[in-house]
Formats: C-alpha cells, structure tokens, sequence
C-alpha cells in the first residue's frame, strides 16, 4: 500500500470515527429532530416513495433456494417416475444423489457468476455459461457416485432424462425469471432509492455516470443541498433540489430510501464531516461517491453502483438476510414466550382489574424505528384517573399515581408483556433499544436535546429488553448521564449486532430483572 492510500483510508475511516463516537468528540453537532417540516413539494415526492421495494439480496437468495429445492425434486421424480433399471440402489442413495447433484448445482452457477441482477435479468446471453455450469455440477457427482456403484444402460438412460428435464426447466425457469425482473425494475417493485447530497456539477457528473450503466437499478429520488441557487441550481442533470440537509432528515423519516450519495470531493473533509453529523442518525446506506477522486485505495476498500466507485461512510444496520434472520427469531421466541407466560399474563389481567377501575391495558404512543410512531401495549400500572400517556412526568419512587398491583408489575416488568403482541405484530422487536414516550424527558429537556445521537437508536426496531437494560440502564431517568449511557449502550449494541448477541440479552434479560433497584 502506498503513502496515498494509506492517507486515504485514515481519512474515511477517520470521518466514521468522528461522527459515530459520541462520547469521543467534544465538538456539538446538529441535532436530528431540529429536521423540522419538509416543504410542500419535497412532501409531494415523499408521498410516491412510502412503500418498501424487494431487495435484490433477498430475491437472489430465495432464487438460490427455489432452484436447489426444484433439481432436488426434479431428480426424486425421475426416480419415482422412471421404470426400474434393475440396481440394487436404495431411495436413501437416491435421495443423497439427487441432494448432491442439487447442491453442487447452485455452487457451480454462483461461482460462474449467474447469481446477481444483471445476470438474472438477461434472457438469452448467459444461458450457455448456465447450462455448462449444470453440466459440470451433473457429470461430477455422477462420477464420484458411479465409483461405489454400479452401472446399467437403464440407468444412464433414466439419468440422462433426469438432466435432460432438470436442465430444460432450469433455462425455462431462467428465461421467465429475467422477464419478471425486468417488468419489476419497470414497475419500480425492485429499485434501490438513493437521494443525492450536494449540487452543482458534482451531483450532475455523477447522475450521468449513473445513468449510463446498464441494467440500472438506482431510482434517484431527488438532491438536497445547503446552498444557494447560485452554487446549486434548483435543477440538476433533471432532477429537482428539494431542499436542505436538515430537510432531507425528515425526507427519509417519511420514505423508503436505501442509500445517500455524498456527491463531494474526499478534499472537502470539513464540509462532509458536517453533512454527516446529521444524517448518521438515518436507517441508510450512506456513501461517499469516489468517481471523480484522483487519490485511489485498494480495490476493496470500494464498493460499486455498476462501475461508479463508492466509499462506505455508514451502512444500514440488519438487513437483507439479517433482517430475515431476525425477524425469524422474533416470531419464534415471542411465540415460545406468550405460550409459557400466559398463566402469568391472565393472572396480572385478573389482579388489575379487581383491584382498580379502567381498563387492563394501557397503550403509549413511542418512538419506532426511524423515528416513527408506533402505539406499545402495557398493562396499566397507574390509576386511571392519574395515567400520563405522555409520559412527560417520569414515575418516581413512591408515586401515588401508581396502584398496588401496579408497583409490583412494574419492579418485576410483568407490565411489560403485553409487548410481545407488538413483536408479532413487526412494530418491536424482542432485543434492540428501548422505545421510549415521544414526549419522554430529563429535567424537563427533551432526550434529544440532552444527548448527541440520540435518534441514531431509532436506526433499527426497538426492543422489548436490550443491552442497556440487562447491564443496569432501566427505570428512572432523573439525570442527564442515564440517558446518554442508555444511548451508548444501545448505540454500541446496534453496531455490533449478532443473532449470538440477541440471544446473550434475551437469557439474561430474567436474571438481570432480578435487580430492582431503579424499578417503581
């Protein structure tokens, strides 16, 4: 690596450092919820980008899936099917062959490279490499397999039909695949959204070179640039400025994009670093476009949008597959849990309602992910008469709002079961950072307004427990330095994410409830 490159790295890696240890810089940033209002033509646009598009990782891998399982039972049939050949083969060999044959399939086509969007949308240019690689992958086994087995004209004429049909469908699958991708990306159902930071001939050099790469899948939805008309016209390349940087804070709260492309020089060190501090809050991909660079790094330092080179500042925590994986552990454990905790849940339903009037459940309003509202269910702790569903005044020790059972309910957090239908339903999840009442304060200050980075926690689900509550971050909050190290505990729980790590919390989280020292 040269002296250049070695620059090179320290500096983006430098402005990542920057902008997400909040507790290692001193400098003050922009805080995320002064975005305010959008005006009314960017809310216009914003109204054509609310729904989700189908990311193209999940598509490609349950294509991956659909074609192990269709050879896999494309080989059974032709066993089931065919005539006998007189082997003395059992099903369970078969069984394994076909497996194999099936397996060795998907890895030949991945490493041929016919496992992406380009490949999957063309119709008729790599059907030759895709035939050959299920020829390799079929002649292959059938080698290794006819060592330990013996041969018959019945059965090289049954297994010629079983590759024959197998590869036939595979082309005719392929060919219909390409023509569903393509009506998709027409349709807009399978785009990547991406909004442009910074104006001027930049952004419009960039929109052209995005623009001219084939198959694109890149929708631009718009650029956002602190400038004025004079440095940033109101158009660009024929897309429309829809506003400031803190604009396009709430742009994205109210949208699905995927990723934000900075469109200035890596020379432009101070001014990045200031867009950053505001949009690293934001559930995107966030990327540095490296086109225009004259200063190179290794090659895997970059990742592409077709053959524009970008820099990776942020990317979004848990998705694609990860998404897929937890939301899988979601539904499995909350599922497990209302099936052995329902003795308890009906029994504290009984307990409230016998003991005070209203209604047994109590539902907030709190913040979700990405900022947005979502309605949590609890079981009422507090007289009805004295409930605050605001939650502007936090409960405090001894609080005569809070009933008999009440107090009881919430130093075990049995009031917090009824969470678990909020997870079935996708708006929590059972691990991640604790949502908290949208009107929720310390000292009559906002949590916003007294810690940096504070919506950056809003950057996946929240969650039913989390790693600030298992190490002793639950409860009141009645200085400021409880509620940033609850945001340094969540922040480093989202960078550092695991299946593994969820499953740590999860156990935990009975024998961590013990401690009930900042409960009531």
């Amino acid at each position: 690596m040269n002296k250049a490159e070695k620059s090179g790295q320290f500096d983006v890696e430098t402005l990542r450092k920057q902008v997400s240890d909040i507790h290692a810089r001193g400098d003050t940033a922009e805080k995320a919820d002064e975005a305010g209002s959008i005006n009314p033509y960017a809310l216009q646009i914003a109204e054509q980008f609310r729904e989700g598009t189908h990311s193209p990782a999940i598509i490609i891998g349950q294509f991956r899936l659909f074609e192990f399982a269709s050879q896999f039972v494309i080989g059974l049939l032709a066993f089931l099917i065919w005539p006998g050949d007189g082997s003395t083969e059992t099903f369970a060999s078969r069984v394994a062959l076909a497996f194999f044959i099936s397996a060795f399939a998907v890895v030949s086509l991945q490493i041929s490279d016919t496992y992406s969007i380009p490949a999957l949308r063309s119709r008729v240019r790599l059907l030759p490499r895709i035939f050959l690689s299920w020829a390799a992958a079929f002649l292959l086994t059938e080698m290794v397999f006819a060592l330990f087995n013996e041969t018959s004209w019945a059965k090289i004429n049954l297994h010629l039909a079983w590759f024959s049909a197998a590869g036939l469908f595979l082309i005719g699958t392929r060919f219909l695949v390409a023509y569903g991708i393509r009506n998709w990306a027409r349709n807009g159902v399978m785009e990547r959204r991406a909004v442009i930071v910074g104006g001027g001939d930049p952004a419009k050099d960039l929109i052209r070179l995005l623009e001219l790469q084939p198959d694109n899948d890149i929708r631009i939805c718009g650029i956002f640039d602190d400038r004025g008309e004079k440095r940033s016209p109101i158009m660009v390349a024929g897309y429309p400025k829809l506003g400031t940087v803190a604009e396009l804070v709430e742009f994205v709260r109210l949208t699905r994009i995927d990723m934000l492309i900075i469109a200035l020089p890596l020379s432009a060190e101070a001014r990045i670093l200031q867009l950053l501090k505001k949009l690293w809050v934001l559930p995107v991909d966030i990327r540095l476009a490296a086109h225009a660079n004259r200063l190179r790094f290794r090659p895997r330092a970059y990742s592409h949008v077709g053959t524009v080179p970008m820099l990776d500042i942020f990317k979004k925590p848990i998705q694609d597959w990860d998404s897929v994986a937890k939301r899988g552990f979601d539904i499995f454990f909350a599922t497990l849990a209302l099936l052995l905790l329902w003795p308890v849940m009906i029994a504290t339903a009984v307990a409230i309602k016998l003991t005070s009037k209203g209604p047994v459940f109590f539902m907030q309003k709190r913040h979700g992910f990405n900022n947005e509202v979502i309605n949590v269910f609890k079981f009422r702790s507090m007289y009805t008469n004295m409930s605050d569903p605001s939650a502007k005044a936090a409960v405090t020790k001894g609080d005569p709002r809070v009933t008999p059972v009440g107090r009881f309910i919430r130093k075990s957090s049995i009031d917090e079961l009824p969470q678990l239908f909020n997870v079935l339903r996708g708006e929590l999840s059972l691990v991640g950072p604790r949502p908290h009442a949208v009107a929720a304060q310390a000292h009559n200050r906002a949590f916003g307004d007294v810690v940096e980075g504070y919506f950056a926690r809003h950057r996946v689900k929240p969650g039913v427990t989390g790693w600030a509550q298992i190490n002793g971050w639950r409860g009141e909050v009645d200085n400021d330095d409880k509620i940033k190290f609850r945001t340094a505990y969540d922040l480093y729980y989202i960078e550092n994410w695991s299946l593994w790590f969820d499953l740590k919390i999860l156990f935990l989280t009975p024998i961590r409830l013990l401690n009930t020292e900042n409960a009531y």
